[in-house]
């Protein structure tokens, strides 16, 4: 299925590794124009170079923390510019605070939340001139179960899709679109479930025994799943919260 992205325009934060990374090498890879950040400008230059390396759409990248507001939106007008205007926001950078603590609490916070509104807010002038304007937030599963206690990472992920959600709402009448994909347990080496296996490898074993399909996610299949969403073949759907999980989640999805 052809889904339209050819020649669109896409910023992805915290573009350069794990699921991020994958997001931009799928969108890339299908022909859009992609502008990566993250925070450290050398795996900025060296996600940038591979990807140019390897995938078919224009692949360029700059240094910006989405707790920090000015850098976020310079970097945002920057890619704009570059690019010729932003189709689709792709909000993916995660504190990943699970510590008690209100420290780790304000961390969620101002990264997730916060992180996830800076993004939206810094590009909606673009978004308002595009004509298959999306948004995607990626939230988590960990926002829909009691999962790993009171955690600031479960509560603030939580907020996103609430978010999402109302933003949905609020922005259909200009023809902009917002959803949100919620993945479980997803595998990389460098990545939660990587260190986890390495570290707790009982914890992991655990994990991996509740999925029904017998393993973790890849990167590459939540890729997949927000490139379709976020694409003008999912034109008609917004505010949803699309789980990628592998059946992982036990509720009942209404």
């Amino acid at each position: 299925m052809d889904l339209g992205l050819n020649g669109k325009r896409a910023i992805v934060t915290g573009g350069t590794r794990g699921i991020g990374r994958a997001i931009a090498e799928a969108l890339a890879n299908d022909g859009c124009a992609v502008a990566v950040c993250a925070r450290k400008a050398d795996e900025v230059a060296q996600a940038v170079a591979a990807m140019r390396a390897s995938c078919a759409g224009k692949v360029t990248g700059g240094a910006a923390d989405v707790a920090d507001a000015a850098a976020l939106g310079a970097w945002i007008t920057s890619a704009a510019a570059e690019m010729g205007g932003i189709d689709i926001v792709i909000a993916n950078v995660s504190a990943l605070s699970a510590a008690p603590g209100e420290e780790s609490w304000r961390l969620a916070l101002e990264v997730d939340m916060l992180g996830t509104l800076r993004t939206v807010e810094a590009a909606m002038p673009y978004l308002e001139q595009s004509d298959c304007a999306s948004i995607v937030a990626i939230s988590s599963t960990a926002a829909l179960e009691a999962f790993g206690g009171a955690r600031p990472y479960n509560a603030l992920k939580a907020a996103v899709i609430n978010y999402m959600s109302n933003l949905a709402t609020q922005l259909a009448p200009k023809n902009i679109r917002a959803n949100t994909v919620s993945p479980g347990t997803i595998y990389f080496d460098d990545g939660v479930w990587g260190k986890r296996k390495q570290e707790a490898p009982a914890s992991y074993a655990a994990a991996l025994a509740q999925n029904p399909m017998g393993r973790m996610g890849t990167p590459a299949e939540v890729a997949k799943a927000v490139a379709f969403i976020a694409s003008p073949a999912a034109s008609f759907i917004t505010g949803a919260n699309l789980v990628v999980d592998g059946g992982f989640t036990r509720r009942v999805q209404y």
